[in-house]
Protein backbone atom coordinates (compact mmCIF):
# COMPACT_ATOMS: atom_id res chain seq x y z
CA UNK A 1 0.00 0.00 0.00
CA UNK A 2 2.50 2.19 0.83
CA UNK A 3 4.70 1.50 -2.53
CA UNK A 4 1.22 1.89 -4.75
CA UNK A 5 0.88 5.56 -2.64
CA UNK A 6 4.48 6.15 -3.39
CA UNK A 7 4.19 5.40 -7.11
CA UNK A 8 1.21 7.37 -7.65
CA UNK A 9 3.08 10.01 -5.92
CA UNK A 10 6.04 9.65 -8.04
CA UNK A 11 3.74 9.41 -11.40
CA UNK A 12 2.15 12.71 -9.89
CA UNK A 13 5.15 14.47 -9.44
CA UNK A 14 6.34 13.16 -12.91
CA UNK A 15 3.03 14.58 -14.15
CA UNK A 16 3.36 17.96 -12.69
CA UNK A 17 7.25 18.37 -13.40
CA UNK A 18 6.47 17.49 -17.12
CA UNK A 19 3.83 20.08 -17.09
CA UNK A 20 5.95 22.20 -15.58
CA UNK A 21 8.63 21.73 -17.70
CA UNK A 22 6.98 22.29 -21.10
CA UNK A 23 4.95 25.05 -19.77
CA UNK A 24 8.69 26.23 -18.82
CA UNK A 25 10.26 25.52 -22.35
CA UNK A 26 7.15 27.24 -23.95
CA UNK A 27 7.68 30.51 -21.88
CA UNK A 28 11.50 30.44 -22.82
CA UNK A 29 11.01 29.90 -25.93
CA UNK A 30 8.35 32.51 -26.29
CA UNK A 31 11.12 35.02 -24.45
CA UNK A 32 13.72 34.17 -27.03
CA UNK A 33 11.31 34.97 -29.73
CA UNK A 34 9.97 38.36 -28.20
CA UNK A 35 12.52 39.44 -26.21
CA UNK A 36 11.41 42.47 -23.96
CA UNK A 37 13.46 44.81 -23.34
CA UNK A 38 16.61 44.76 -25.08
CA UNK A 39 18.50 43.70 -21.83
CA UNK A 40 16.56 39.84 -22.18
CA UNK A 41 17.70 39.77 -25.64
CA UNK A 42 21.06 36.93 -25.88
CA UNK A 43 24.52 38.31 -26.65
CA UNK A 44 25.80 37.95 -30.12
CA UNK A 45 27.83 35.31 -29.27
CA UNK A 46 24.85 33.54 -28.04
CA UNK A 47 22.91 34.39 -31.05
CA UNK A 48 25.99 33.26 -33.56
CA UNK A 49 26.71 29.98 -31.89
CA UNK A 50 23.03 29.04 -30.59
CA UNK A 51 21.57 26.68 -33.43
CA UNK A 52 17.86 27.74 -34.04
CA UNK A 53 15.00 24.83 -34.80
CA UNK A 54 13.86 26.81 -38.04
CA UNK A 55 17.46 27.44 -39.38
CA UNK A 56 18.78 25.35 -42.14
CA UNK A 57 22.24 24.51 -43.21
CA UNK A 58 23.83 26.05 -46.92
CA UNK A 59 22.99 22.92 -48.99
CA UNK A 60 19.49 22.48 -47.77
CA UNK A 61 18.72 26.10 -48.67
CA UNK A 62 19.24 25.26 -52.36
CA UNK A 63 17.76 22.22 -52.09
CA UNK A 64 14.06 23.59 -50.59
CA UNK A 65 11.67 24.39 -52.62
CA UNK A 66 10.25 28.03 -52.91
CA UNK A 67 6.52 28.21 -51.16
CA UNK A 68 3.30 27.55 -52.94
CA UNK A 69 2.05 31.24 -52.49
CA UNK A 70 5.56 32.51 -54.26
CA UNK A 71 5.55 30.63 -56.89
CA UNK A 72 4.41 32.42 -60.41
CA UNK A 73 1.20 30.98 -62.00
CA UNK A 74 2.20 29.04 -65.72
CA UNK A 75 -0.34 32.04 -66.90
CA UNK A 76 2.50 34.58 -65.89
CA UNK A 77 5.37 33.25 -66.74
CA UNK A 78 4.13 32.36 -70.43
CA UNK A 79 3.24 36.20 -70.31
CA UNK A 80 6.89 37.15 -69.07
CA UNK A 81 8.51 34.94 -72.07
CA UNK A 82 6.18 36.41 -74.55
CA UNK A 83 6.62 39.96 -73.72
CA UNK A 84 10.82 39.03 -73.14
CA UNK A 85 11.46 38.85 -76.85
CA UNK A 86 10.42 41.70 -78.10
CA UNK A 87 13.50 43.28 -75.53
CA UNK A 88 15.78 40.22 -77.00
CA UNK A 89 19.53 42.06 -78.56
CA UNK A 90 21.18 40.45 -81.70
CA UNK A 91 19.95 38.23 -84.50
CA UNK A 92 21.01 34.85 -85.18
CA UNK A 93 24.76 35.53 -85.27
CA UNK A 94 24.16 36.29 -81.25
CA UNK A 95 23.70 32.74 -80.58
CA UNK A 96 26.84 31.10 -79.13
CA UNK A 97 29.16 28.28 -80.56
CA UNK A 98 31.25 25.63 -78.84
CA UNK A 99 34.98 27.11 -78.67
CA UNK A 100 37.95 25.28 -77.57
CA UNK A 101 38.96 27.53 -74.93
CA UNK A 102 36.53 27.01 -71.61
CA UNK A 103 37.51 30.49 -70.50
CA UNK A 104 36.16 32.05 -73.43
CA UNK A 105 33.26 29.57 -73.82
CA UNK A 106 32.34 30.29 -70.12
CA UNK A 107 32.49 34.43 -70.55
CA UNK A 108 30.24 33.55 -74.05
CA UNK A 109 27.37 31.57 -71.50
CA UNK A 110 27.68 34.15 -69.09
CA UNK A 111 27.37 37.12 -71.59
CA UNK A 112 24.27 34.94 -72.88
CA UNK A 113 22.58 34.29 -69.63
CA UNK A 114 22.91 38.39 -69.17
CA UNK A 115 21.34 39.10 -71.74
CA UNK A 116 18.81 36.64 -71.26
CA UNK A 117 17.84 38.05 -67.76
CA UNK A 118 18.06 41.40 -68.63
CA UNK A 119 15.24 40.27 -71.26
CA UNK A 120 13.05 39.02 -69.27
CA UNK A 121 13.40 41.65 -66.09
CA UNK A 122 12.72 44.48 -68.81
CA UNK A 123 9.07 41.88 -69.44
CA UNK A 124 8.71 41.68 -65.70
CA UNK A 125 8.69 45.48 -65.61
CA UNK A 126 5.90 46.34 -67.92
CA UNK A 127 3.95 46.72 -65.13
CA UNK A 128 5.71 50.15 -63.81
CA UNK A 129 4.43 51.28 -67.37
CA UNK A 130 1.31 53.05 -65.93
CA UNK A 131 0.63 55.42 -69.15
CA UNK A 132 -1.52 53.48 -72.49
CA UNK A 133 -1.92 54.98 -75.66
CA UNK A 134 -5.56 55.58 -76.48
CA UNK A 135 -7.34 56.92 -79.51
CA UNK A 136 -9.84 59.02 -80.69
CA UNK A 137 -13.05 56.59 -81.14
CA UNK A 138 -16.63 57.36 -82.73
CA UNK A 139 -19.83 56.45 -82.08
CA UNK A 140 -22.64 55.70 -84.34
CA UNK A 141 -21.96 57.62 -87.73
CA UNK A 142 -19.66 60.19 -86.31
CA UNK A 143 -16.40 60.34 -88.21
CA UNK A 144 -13.04 60.49 -86.34
CA UNK A 145 -12.20 62.87 -89.42
CA UNK A 146 -14.97 65.27 -89.03
CA UNK A 147 -13.65 66.23 -85.24
CA UNK A 148 -11.61 69.51 -84.98
CA UNK A 149 -9.27 70.91 -82.65
CA UNK A 150 -11.74 73.36 -81.10
CA UNK A 151 -14.25 70.13 -80.67
CA UNK A 152 -10.66 68.43 -78.99
CA UNK A 153 -9.96 71.36 -76.76
CA UNK A 154 -13.61 71.60 -75.52
CA UNK A 155 -13.76 68.14 -74.25
CA UNK A 156 -9.95 67.79 -72.93
CA UNK A 157 -8.00 68.43 -69.72
CA UNK A 158 -6.59 72.10 -69.34
CA UNK A 159 -3.05 70.44 -69.89
CA UNK A 160 -3.50 69.14 -73.01
CA UNK A 161 -5.76 71.95 -74.25
CA UNK A 162 -3.18 74.21 -73.64
CA UNK A 163 -1.00 71.77 -75.97
CA UNK A 164 -3.52 73.25 -79.28
CA UNK A 165 -2.06 76.83 -80.07
CA UNK A 166 -1.26 79.03 -82.73
CA UNK A 167 1.91 81.43 -83.17
CA UNK A 168 1.32 84.50 -85.66
CA UNK A 169 4.52 84.90 -87.05
CA UNK A 170 3.51 85.73 -90.75
CA UNK A 171 6.67 88.46 -91.52
CA UNK A 172 9.40 85.65 -91.52
CA UNK A 173 7.28 82.68 -93.07
CA UNK A 174 7.21 80.23 -94.37
CA UNK A 175 8.76 78.02 -91.03
CA UNK A 176 10.78 75.11 -90.99
CA UNK A 177 10.89 73.53 -87.36
CA UNK A 178 12.61 70.79 -85.40
CA UNK A 179 11.47 68.98 -81.78
CA UNK A 180 14.70 67.37 -79.53
CA UNK A 181 14.41 63.84 -79.31
CA UNK A 182 12.74 64.46 -75.82
CA UNK A 183 10.34 66.35 -77.08
CA UNK A 184 10.58 69.14 -75.14
CA UNK A 185 12.58 71.61 -76.92
CA UNK A 186 11.70 73.54 -80.20
CA UNK A 187 13.31 75.05 -83.17
CA UNK A 188 11.81 77.15 -85.76
CA UNK A 189 13.87 78.63 -88.71
CA UNK A 190 11.99 80.96 -91.26
CA UNK A 191 12.99 81.12 -94.26
CA UNK A 192 13.34 84.76 -94.28
CA UNK A 193 16.20 84.69 -91.88
CA UNK A 194 14.57 84.25 -88.12
CA UNK A 195 15.74 81.40 -85.93
CA UNK A 196 14.54 80.44 -82.24
CA UNK A 197 15.09 78.11 -79.53
CA UNK A 198 11.54 77.58 -77.26
CA UNK A 199 10.79 75.19 -74.41
CA UNK A 200 7.18 74.97 -75.14
CA UNK A 201 5.93 72.92 -72.60
CA UNK A 202 6.57 75.92 -70.45
CA UNK A 203 6.32 78.81 -72.78
CA UNK A 204 10.07 79.82 -72.27
CA UNK A 205 12.58 81.20 -74.69
CA UNK A 206 15.57 80.11 -75.07
CA UNK A 207 17.27 82.25 -77.51
CA UNK A 208 15.87 84.54 -81.56
CA UNK A 209 18.10 86.20 -83.49
CA UNK A 210 17.71 87.38 -87.26
CA UNK A 211 20.48 86.04 -89.32
CA UNK A 212 19.21 88.27 -92.12
CA UNK A 213 19.76 85.34 -95.04
CA UNK A 214 18.09 82.44 -96.48
CA UNK A 215 17.58 79.92 -94.08
CA UNK A 216 16.22 76.90 -96.07
CA UNK A 217 16.50 74.08 -93.08
CA UNK A 218 17.09 73.71 -88.95
CA UNK A 219 18.54 70.66 -86.66
CA UNK A 220 19.35 70.16 -83.43
CA UNK A 221 22.40 68.51 -82.45
CA UNK A 222 23.73 65.98 -80.31
CA UNK A 223 21.07 67.81 -77.25
CA UNK A 224 19.09 71.21 -77.15
CA UNK A 225 22.95 72.70 -76.53
CA UNK A 226 23.97 73.56 -79.96
CA UNK A 227 21.77 73.63 -83.68
CA UNK A 228 23.04 73.97 -87.28
CA UNK A 229 20.86 76.18 -89.46
CA UNK A 230 21.17 75.94 -93.28
CA UNK A 231 21.44 79.22 -94.72
CA UNK A 232 21.99 80.96 -98.05
CA UNK A 233 25.59 79.79 -98.70
CA UNK A 234 26.67 77.94 -95.68
CA UNK A 235 26.25 75.87 -92.90
CA UNK A 236 25.95 77.56 -89.36
CA UNK A 237 25.74 76.07 -85.97
CA UNK A 238 24.81 78.02 -83.05
CA UNK A 239 24.44 77.41 -79.41
CA UNK A 240 21.56 78.11 -76.61
CA UNK A 241 22.24 81.58 -76.41
CA UNK A 242 22.12 82.42 -79.93
CA UNK A 243 25.90 83.10 -79.99
CA UNK A 244 27.52 81.59 -83.44
CA UNK A 245 29.54 78.54 -83.00
CA UNK A 246 31.47 77.52 -86.22
CA UNK A 247 30.57 78.00 -89.97
CA UNK A 248 30.79 75.07 -92.24
CA UNK A 249 32.19 75.79 -95.67
CA UNK A 250 31.99 72.30 -96.87
CA UNK A 251 28.38 72.65 -96.90
CA UNK A 252 28.08 74.82 -99.76
CA UNK A 253 24.15 76.24 -100.27
CA UNK A 254 22.73 73.49 -98.12
CA UNK A 255 18.99 73.30 -98.49
CA UNK A 256 18.38 69.82 -95.78
CA UNK A 257 20.33 68.67 -93.08
CA UNK A 258 20.44 65.80 -90.41
CA UNK A 259 22.16 64.53 -88.01
CA UNK A 260 23.38 60.85 -87.05
CA UNK A 261 23.25 60.92 -82.97
CA UNK A 262 25.00 58.02 -82.15
CA UNK A 263 28.13 58.90 -84.98
CA UNK A 264 27.90 62.40 -84.49
CA UNK A 265 27.51 63.26 -88.01
CA UNK A 266 25.89 66.24 -89.85
CA UNK A 267 24.52 65.57 -93.35
CA UNK A 268 23.80 67.57 -96.17
CA UNK A 269 22.51 68.13 -99.59
CA UNK A 270 22.10 71.01 -101.28
CA UNK A 271 21.52 73.25 -104.67
CA UNK A 272 24.75 71.53 -105.88
CA UNK A 273 23.44 67.89 -105.13
CA UNK A 274 26.57 67.11 -102.72
CA UNK A 275 25.82 64.80 -99.99
CA UNK A 276 28.54 65.67 -97.38
CA UNK A 277 29.17 64.25 -93.96
CA UNK A 278 30.88 66.23 -91.59
CA UNK A 279 32.33 64.66 -87.55
CA UNK A 280 31.24 67.55 -85.61
CA UNK A 281 33.60 66.67 -83.18
CA UNK A 282 36.61 66.78 -84.74
CA UNK A 283 35.35 68.96 -87.40
CA UNK A 284 36.51 66.62 -90.24
CA UNK A 285 34.47 65.38 -93.76
CA UNK A 286 34.00 62.08 -93.41
CA UNK A 287 32.30 62.11 -96.42
CA UNK A 288 31.39 64.00 -99.54
CA UNK A 289 29.62 62.29 -102.41
CA UNK A 290 28.48 63.90 -105.83
CA UNK A 291 25.11 61.37 -106.94
CA UNK A 292 24.91 63.69 -110.80
CA UNK A 293 21.35 64.22 -110.48
CA UNK A 294 20.99 67.42 -109.69
CA UNK A 295 19.88 69.71 -106.80
CA UNK A 296 18.29 67.79 -104.00
CA UNK A 297 15.74 69.37 -101.18
CA UNK A 298 14.81 66.20 -99.37
CA UNK A 299 17.13 64.18 -96.90
CA UNK A 300 16.03 61.99 -93.92
CA UNK A 301 18.59 59.77 -91.92
CA UNK A 302 17.05 56.41 -90.98
CA UNK A 303 16.91 55.72 -87.20
CA UNK A 304 17.85 52.19 -87.75
CA UNK A 305 20.79 52.23 -89.15
CA UNK A 306 21.54 55.06 -89.63
CA UNK A 307 21.79 55.10 -93.88
CA UNK A 308 20.77 58.66 -95.08
CA UNK A 309 18.17 59.16 -97.42
CA UNK A 310 18.43 62.00 -100.31
CA UNK A 311 15.14 62.50 -102.59
CA UNK A 312 16.28 63.85 -106.26
CA UNK A 313 14.38 65.70 -108.96
CA UNK A 314 14.21 62.44 -111.46
CA UNK A 315 11.90 60.91 -108.72
CA UNK A 316 14.64 58.42 -107.26
CA UNK A 317 15.73 57.95 -103.73
CA UNK A 318 19.78 56.93 -102.66
CA UNK A 319 20.43 55.88 -100.02
CA UNK A 320 24.74 57.05 -98.30
CA UNK A 321 26.74 56.03 -95.84
CA UNK A 322 29.76 58.26 -94.96
CA UNK A 323 32.52 55.75 -96.74
CA UNK A 324 30.50 54.52 -99.42
CA UNK A 325 31.89 56.11 -102.61
CA UNK A 326 27.96 54.97 -104.54
CA UNK A 327 25.32 55.00 -103.28
CA UNK A 328 24.12 52.15 -101.20
CA UNK A 329 20.46 51.69 -103.13
CA UNK A 330 18.76 53.45 -105.47
CA UNK A 331 14.36 53.37 -105.78
CA UNK A 332 12.52 55.03 -108.71
CA UNK A 333 9.94 56.31 -106.50
CA UNK A 334 7.90 58.92 -108.31
CA UNK A 335 7.68 60.21 -111.83
CA UNK A 336 8.18 63.83 -110.74
CA UNK A 337 10.21 65.47 -108.01
CA UNK A 338 10.24 64.10 -105.11
CA UNK A 339 8.64 66.70 -102.47
CA UNK A 340 9.21 65.12 -98.58
CA UNK A 341 10.63 61.75 -97.08
CA UNK A 342 9.55 59.78 -93.67
CA UNK A 343 10.96 56.90 -92.43
CA UNK A 344 9.66 54.97 -89.04
CA UNK A 345 11.87 55.11 -86.24
CA UNK A 346 12.22 51.00 -86.85
CA UNK A 347 13.65 51.53 -90.22
CA UNK A 348 11.27 49.28 -92.08
CA UNK A 349 9.02 51.62 -93.73
CA UNK A 350 9.39 54.95 -95.88
CA UNK A 351 6.77 57.19 -97.04
CA UNK A 352 7.33 59.46 -100.42
CA UNK A 353 5.69 62.43 -102.09
CA UNK A 354 6.09 63.59 -105.55
CA UNK A 355 4.67 65.78 -107.46
CA UNK A 356 2.79 63.17 -108.99
CA UNK A 357 0.27 64.19 -106.64
CA UNK A 358 0.99 60.17 -105.28
CA UNK A 359 2.53 59.81 -101.14
CA UNK A 360 3.57 56.50 -101.59
CA UNK A 361 4.73 54.22 -98.81
CA UNK A 362 7.89 51.52 -99.27
CA UNK A 363 9.29 48.69 -97.70
CA UNK A 364 12.96 49.25 -97.11
CA UNK A 365 13.62 45.50 -96.29
CA UNK A 366 13.26 44.71 -99.58
CA UNK A 367 12.96 48.00 -101.77
CA UNK A 368 9.15 47.18 -103.02
CA UNK A 369 5.84 49.69 -102.55
CA UNK A 370 3.35 48.60 -100.52
CA UNK A 371 0.53 51.11 -101.45
CA UNK A 372 0.06 54.59 -102.28
CA UNK A 373 -2.16 57.30 -101.44
CA UNK A 374 -3.65 60.36 -103.23
CA UNK A 375 -4.14 63.81 -102.68
CA UNK A 376 -5.57 66.83 -104.16
CA UNK A 377 -2.39 68.73 -104.23
CA UNK A 378 1.31 67.26 -103.96
CA UNK A 379 2.14 67.01 -100.15
CA UNK A 380 4.96 69.22 -99.36
CA UNK A 381 5.52 67.51 -95.34
CA UNK A 382 5.30 64.03 -94.10
CA UNK A 383 6.17 62.64 -90.80
CA UNK A 384 5.65 59.40 -89.16
CA UNK A 385 4.81 59.40 -85.84
CA UNK A 386 6.05 56.83 -83.05
CA UNK A 387 3.29 54.99 -82.56
CA UNK A 388 3.25 54.21 -86.43
CA UNK A 389 0.64 57.31 -87.72
CA UNK A 390 1.38 58.90 -90.78
CA UNK A 391 0.64 62.80 -91.33
CA UNK A 392 0.92 64.78 -94.84
CA UNK A 393 0.62 68.29 -95.18
CA UNK A 394 -0.72 69.95 -98.44
CA UNK A 395 -1.48 73.04 -98.90
CA UNK A 396 -3.61 74.46 -96.31
CA UNK A 397 -4.75 71.22 -95.12
CA UNK A 398 -3.19 68.45 -92.91
CA UNK A 399 -4.22 64.74 -93.19
CA UNK A 400 -3.25 62.20 -90.47
CA UNK A 401 -3.48 58.18 -91.38
CA UNK A 402 -3.99 55.39 -88.39
CA UNK A 403 -2.51 52.19 -89.44
CA UNK A 404 -1.37 53.43 -93.27
CA UNK A 405 1.55 52.10 -92.98
CA UNK A 406 1.15 47.99 -92.95
CA UNK A 407 -2.48 48.33 -94.72
CA UNK A 408 -3.69 50.68 -97.02
CA UNK A 409 -6.76 52.35 -95.15
CA UNK A 410 -9.73 54.50 -97.20
CA UNK A 411 -10.19 57.39 -95.04
CA UNK A 412 -8.00 58.94 -92.85
CA UNK A 413 -8.14 59.18 -88.92
CA UNK A 414 -7.81 63.15 -88.81
CA UNK A 415 -8.13 66.36 -90.63
CA UNK A 416 -7.49 69.61 -89.88
CA UNK A 417 -7.56 72.98 -92.33
CA UNK A 418 -5.52 75.95 -91.82
CA UNK A 419 -7.04 78.40 -93.88
CA UNK A 420 -4.97 80.98 -95.47
CA UNK A 421 -2.13 79.35 -95.16
CA UNK A 422 0.52 76.92 -97.00
CA UNK A 423 1.78 74.00 -94.81
CA UNK A 424 6.00 73.74 -95.22
CA UNK A 425 7.06 71.42 -92.70
CA UNK A 426 5.73 68.73 -90.23
CA UNK A 427 7.04 66.90 -87.65
CA UNK A 428 5.31 64.63 -84.38
CA UNK A 429 6.03 65.62 -80.62
CA UNK A 430 8.28 62.88 -79.05
CA UNK A 431 6.74 61.30 -76.23
CA UNK A 432 3.25 63.39 -76.85
CA UNK A 433 0.37 63.25 -78.81
CA UNK A 434 1.22 66.74 -80.20
CA UNK A 435 1.58 67.17 -84.00
CA UNK A 436 3.51 70.34 -84.87
CA UNK A 437 2.85 72.54 -88.28
CA UNK A 438 5.40 74.90 -90.08
CA UNK A 439 3.64 76.81 -92.26
CA UNK A 440 3.80 80.33 -94.28
CA UNK A 441 1.85 82.24 -91.25
CA UNK A 442 4.04 80.42 -88.34
CA UNK A 443 3.73 77.40 -86.44
CA UNK A 444 0.16 75.59 -85.29
CA UNK A 445 0.42 72.75 -82.68
CA UNK A 446 -2.18 70.17 -83.60
CA UNK A 447 -3.13 67.83 -80.90
CA UNK A 448 -3.20 64.16 -82.48
CA UNK A 449 -4.49 61.09 -80.03
CA UNK A 450 -2.69 58.34 -79.73
CA UNK A 451 0.21 59.26 -82.07
CA UNK A 452 3.01 60.02 -79.24
CA UNK A 453 4.79 56.71 -77.34
CA UNK A 454 3.17 57.22 -73.26
CA UNK A 455 6.01 55.88 -71.36
CA UNK A 456 9.56 57.10 -72.13
CA UNK A 457 13.36 56.25 -71.03
CA UNK A 458 15.05 57.75 -68.90
CA UNK A 459 18.28 56.68 -70.36
CA UNK A 460 17.55 57.61 -73.63
CA UNK A 461 15.45 60.33 -73.87
CA UNK A 462 14.00 62.64 -70.96
CA UNK A 463 11.60 65.58 -71.32
CA UNK A 464 12.26 66.07 -67.45
CA UNK A 465 16.07 66.54 -67.80
CA UNK A 466 18.50 68.26 -65.46
CA UNK A 467 21.43 70.47 -66.18
CA UNK A 468 23.97 67.56 -64.07
CA UNK A 469 21.98 65.04 -66.09
CA UNK A 470 21.99 66.54 -69.53
CA UNK A 471 26.04 66.71 -69.00
CA UNK A 472 26.54 63.12 -67.76
CA UNK A 473 24.12 62.08 -70.85
CA UNK A 474 26.76 64.32 -72.93
CA UNK A 475 29.68 62.49 -71.82
CA UNK A 476 28.09 58.82 -71.84
CA UNK A 477 27.32 59.49 -75.65
CA UNK A 478 30.75 61.11 -76.43
CA UNK A 479 32.18 57.81 -75.44
CA UNK A 480 30.09 55.52 -76.86
CA UNK A 481 30.36 57.42 -80.27
CA UNK A 482 30.63 55.08 -82.98
CA UNK A 483 32.19 54.83 -86.46
CA UNK A 484 31.47 56.18 -89.93
CA UNK A 485 32.57 52.87 -90.99
CA UNK A 486 29.67 51.16 -88.89
CA UNK A 487 27.17 52.35 -91.03
CA UNK A 488 25.07 49.86 -93.60
CA UNK A 489 22.21 48.68 -94.42
CA UNK A 490 22.67 45.76 -92.26
CA UNK A 491 23.56 47.20 -88.62
CA UNK A 492 24.08 43.31 -87.80
CA UNK A 493 26.46 42.57 -90.66
CA UNK A 494 29.37 43.84 -88.40
CA UNK A 495 29.06 40.42 -86.17
CA UNK A 496 29.85 38.40 -89.11
CA UNK A 497 33.09 36.67 -89.76
CA UNK A 498 34.24 34.63 -92.76
CA UNK A 499 34.96 31.22 -91.04
CA UNK A 500 37.36 30.55 -94.32
CA UNK A 501 40.90 30.75 -94.16
CA UNK A 502 43.24 33.05 -96.11
CA UNK A 503 44.39 29.84 -97.76
CA UNK A 504 41.28 28.25 -98.31
CA UNK A 505 40.16 31.46 -100.18
CA UNK A 506 42.90 31.65 -102.49
CA UNK A 507 42.37 28.03 -103.64
CA UNK A 508 38.43 28.61 -103.97
CA UNK A 509 39.02 31.53 -106.50
CA UNK A 510 41.95 29.62 -107.95
CA UNK A 511 39.36 27.01 -109.07
CA UNK A 512 36.77 29.38 -109.58
CA UNK A 513 39.42 31.21 -112.24
CA UNK A 514 40.39 28.30 -113.90
CA UNK A 515 36.60 27.38 -114.71
CA UNK A 516 35.57 30.01 -115.82
CA UNK A 517 38.75 30.39 -118.21
CA UNK A 518 37.91 27.35 -119.25
CA UNK A 519 34.23 28.16 -120.14
CA UNK A 520 35.43 31.14 -121.97
CA UNK A 521 37.51 29.41 -123.94
CA UNK A 522 34.89 27.40 -125.15
CA UNK A 523 33.11 30.13 -126.32
CA UNK A 524 35.39 31.48 -128.65
CA UNK A 525 36.29 34.74 -125.65
CA UNK A 526 40.11 35.12 -124.57
CA UNK A 527 40.71 36.66 -120.94
CA UNK A 528 43.71 38.93 -122.41
CA UNK A 529 41.96 42.49 -123.78
CA UNK A 530 45.64 43.67 -124.05
CA UNK A 531 45.50 41.93 -127.61
CA UNK A 532 43.33 43.52 -129.18
CA UNK A 533 41.31 42.23 -132.95
CA UNK A 534 42.94 44.84 -134.98
CA UNK A 535 43.89 43.71 -138.69
CA UNK A 536 44.37 46.92 -140.61
CA UNK A 537 47.91 46.75 -141.88
CA UNK A 538 50.80 44.44 -141.18
CA UNK A 539 52.28 45.77 -138.62
CA UNK A 540 49.15 44.60 -135.83
CA UNK A 541 49.32 44.41 -131.79
CA UNK A 542 49.74 41.12 -131.61
CA UNK A 543 52.92 40.74 -134.10
CA UNK A 544 54.44 43.56 -132.26
CA UNK A 545 53.64 41.39 -129.03
CA UNK A 546 55.11 38.51 -130.83
CA UNK A 547 58.13 40.62 -131.49
CA UNK A 548 58.89 41.73 -128.24
CA UNK A 549 58.73 38.21 -126.94
CA UNK A 550 61.27 35.55 -126.73
CA UNK A 551 61.21 32.88 -129.47
CA UNK A 552 61.71 30.02 -126.64
CA UNK A 553 58.79 31.16 -124.06
CA UNK A 554 55.79 29.90 -124.70
CA UNK A 555 53.05 31.28 -122.41
CA UNK A 556 49.10 31.33 -122.68
CA UNK A 557 49.30 35.08 -124.40
CA UNK A 558 51.85 33.97 -126.67
CA UNK A 559 49.17 31.44 -128.07
CA UNK A 560 46.80 33.58 -128.56
CA UNK A 561 48.59 35.89 -130.36
CA UNK A 562 49.81 33.52 -132.51
CA UNK A 563 45.97 32.66 -132.97
CA UNK A 564 45.20 36.32 -133.85
CA UNK A 565 48.03 36.33 -136.74
CA UNK A 566 46.81 33.31 -138.19
CA UNK A 567 43.11 34.83 -138.25
CA UNK A 568 44.61 38.23 -139.63
CA UNK A 569 46.37 36.10 -142.30
CA UNK A 570 43.22 34.22 -143.31
CA UNK A 571 41.32 37.60 -143.33
CA UNK A 572 44.03 39.12 -146.36
CA UNK A 573 43.59 36.26 -148.54
CA UNK A 574 39.97 36.09 -148.36
CA UNK A 575 40.42 40.15 -149.00
CA UNK A 576 42.95 38.62 -152.15
CA UNK A 577 39.90 36.91 -154.03
CA UNK A 578 38.32 40.25 -154.80
CA UNK A 579 38.50 41.82 -158.12
CA UNK A 580 40.64 44.88 -158.61
CA UNK A 581 37.72 47.47 -159.11
CA UNK A 582 36.56 45.99 -155.29
CA UNK A 583 39.88 46.76 -153.85
CA UNK A 584 41.40 50.04 -153.32
CA UNK A 585 40.05 52.74 -150.88
CA UNK A 586 36.83 51.72 -151.59
CA UNK A 587 36.77 48.55 -150.79
CA UNK A 588 34.94 48.87 -147.59
CA UNK A 589 31.65 49.82 -149.24
CA UNK A 590 32.11 46.16 -150.54
CA UNK A 591 31.34 43.91 -147.41
CA UNK A 592 28.85 42.16 -148.59
CA UNK A 593 30.72 40.91 -151.66
CA UNK A 594 33.47 39.38 -149.51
Amino acid sequence: MFAAAKLGADEATARRAHHTGSDGEGSASESERAPRTLRDQPAKSDRTTRPSAGKKRKGDKQAAEAPEDTKEPDEIQQRTALAAKKYQRGGPSSKTTKVRSKRAQASLDHAKRRREEAAEEAARSEMLLTQDAGFLEAEGLERTYKFTQAQLAENLDLASAGKIFDLKLADFGPYALRYSDNGRHLLLGGKRGHLASIDWRSGRLGCELHVRETVRDVTWLHNQSLFAAAQKKYVYIYDHTGAEVHCLQKHVEPTALGFLPFHFLLASTGMTGQVVFQDVTEGAVVGSHRPGLGPSHVLKVNPYNAVVHVGHGNGTVSLWAPKQGKPLARMLCHRGPVQAMAIDRSGTYMATSGLDGRVKVWDIRNFKPLHDYKTKQPAQALDISQRGLLAAGWGPHVSVWKDALSTRVDNPYMTQLLPGVSTSALQFVPYDDVLGVGHSQGLSSLVIPGSGEPNFDAYVANPYQTTKQRQESEVKSLLDKLAPDTIALDPTFIARLDPRSQAQKMRESAVAERERYAQDKEEGKYLDSSVRNKTKGRNSTAKRYLRKTQANVTDLKKLQALERVEREKQQREQASDLPAEHKGALSMFYKDQR
